[in-house]
């Protein structure tokens, strides 16, 4: 489910992330996207085998080997893998016991979707946690940008 209030609840309890596919590459997606994320008082858990280390955090190869050597329950699972790539991801991610599982943007597996779902966890599909991050805690809206959010209101709780 993708409402503003559940983006919001998610985005304030969920603050340790395993980033699936995270690049060491500076100049990927994934990779500003965790740093933003990390910046704004996120545990970032990098998931890739290509590196041993992003971020000033070490790297694994799984996410069962992430939660097993962070030293921290996984909140979130993070995707930035080919939609065709999410249903064991997902798997991997109900049996560590993560609460949610997100897919960026134009990452969208119904089958994982569902799995997530049949199992307890929240699940996101096609949207970025940094944007939605911007757009509800960030201040996008003071800057002008039209984040679709109508209110008078600030956020209730900020993640940070």
């Amino acid at each position: 489910m993708s409402d503003i209030e559940t983006l919001r609840r998610l985005l304030a309890t969920c603050k340790t992330i395993a980033v699936v596919g995270l690049s060491g590459d500076w100049y990927r997606p994934s990779y500003f996207a965790a740093k933003y994320l990390q910046e704004h008082g996120y545990r970032i858990v990098p998931v890739n085998p290509k590196y041993p280390e992003i971020l000033g955090e070490k790297s694994y190869a799984s996410l069962a080997e992430a939660a097993a050597g962070c030293g921290a329950r996984i909140d979130m699972v993070d995707c930035f893998r080919k939609s065709a790539d999410i249903e064991p991801i997902a798997r991997e991610a109900v049996a560590i016991g993560a609460s949610c599982l997100w897919q960026q943007l134009g990452v969208t597996n119904q089958a994982a979707d569902r799995l997530a779902r049949e199992a307890g966890l929240d699940s996101v599909m096609d949207r970025c946690v940094k944007i939605e991050h911007g757009r509800l805690f960030g201040g996008l809206g003071w800057a002008g940008v039209n984040t679709r959010v109508i209110s008078a209101k600030r956020p209730r709780h900020l993640p940070y």
